[in-house]
């Protein structure tokens, strides 16, 4: 599963939508737009990532993070125990969710070993609100790792609100193992472990 999640983040990292003057573009134009932008700012600051690595934290939270929709992949995550959870609880499971995306998108980018992406037809029409955005990440010597992103059309742009990687839900997955969590120590017990391990891979 590690290598699963890897291949996504490095995937989206490269294709996730970019700034706000981007919104009005498709979904698949979106996408593409950002790898051009990723590369381009990896290069860059490759000496510099390399020698302050959690400088990527950063770049993941100003540039891809905000194009996701994070209440709709909470309360998904969160399944039936969004209900139960108070307006506190609720707002700091996103802010702590979030945090662990950027750190774990911000390792995932040390990987990064120039994989291409190869964009499949988007079906879609005019008034589409809800799309999947399908790609193929070709891994020399490897087969190659369907991802594909469901977007969903808001006020403020297209974000995405699930990811399907090689037949594996990421917001699916993440349920699974905090509804463990949950029934295990409560949902204050898995904010506070949420809090304890971004705080540790934050220093």
């Amino acid at each position: 599963m590690k290598r699963v999640i890897t291949s996504f983040l490095l995937s989206f990292l490269l294709n996730s939508a970019v700034a706000a003057a981007a919104e009005h573009l498709d979904p698949e134009a979106l996408v593409r737009q950002t790898s051009d932008r990723m590369l381009t700012v990896l290069k860059e600051q490759h000496d510099v990532i390399k020698a302050e690595p959690k400088r990527l934290y950063g770049l993941v939270d100003d540039i891809v993070l905000p194009h996701f929709d994070f209440e709709r992949m909470a309360r998904w995550v969160l399944g039936k125990y969004w209900r139960q959870a108070s307006l506190e609880q609720q707002q700091s499971f996103i802010i702590q969710f979030r945090t662990l995306l950027v750190r774990t998108y911000g390792t995932a980018l040390l990987e990064y070993s120039d994989q291409q992406v190869n964009f499949l037809p988007v079906r879609m029409s005019a008034d589409t609100k809800d799309v999947t955005v399908r790609t193929e990440v070709l891994k020399p010597g490897g087969p190659a790792i369907p991802i594909s992103y469901s977007m969903l059309l808001r006020d403020d742009g297209w974000k995405v609100y699930d990811v399907v990687i090689d037949g594996i839900s990421l917001v699916s997955n993440y349920r699974t193992t905090f509804s463990t969590e949950i029934k295990n120590a409560g949902i204050e017990g898995l904010i506070q472990r949420l809090a304890e391990r971004n705080a540790q891979e934050g220093t």
